[in-house]
């Protein structure tokens, strides 16, 4: 599939790009070399190869989630910068109105 300079015009336009003659005859080659290719892919048999998301043997290396002893109320305000009775103080947010 060749592309036109034409086509290949309306595909800048469509991606907001300005392209001089000379690019646009570069671009057709190119382009029209990607989509020969793809079509050639589109002849493979792949018809006996299960879906895949990755080809790596990729797995999770996390650790296992168990629990641990809880933090007591004054650990969990230790380093906040402003408490109250076990609480956080922060600054309002919203107005008051």
């Amino acid at each position: 599939m060749e592309l036109s300079h034409e086509e290949v015009r309306e595909i800048a336009a469509l991606a907001k790009l300005a392209m001089t003659d000379d690019e646009v005859a570069l671009y057709a080659g190119q382009l029209s070399s990607i989509l020969q290719y793809f079509q050639r892919l589109q002849q493979v048999d792949t018809s006996h190869i299960e879906p895949t998301a990755s080809v790596l043997p990729l797995k999770n290396v996390l650790r296992e989630d168990v629990a641990g002893t809880p933090l007591t109320p004054d650990q969990v305000i230790a380093n906040a910068p402003d408490s109250d009775d076990h609480t956080f103080r922060v600054s309002a947010v919203l107005d008051s109105d």
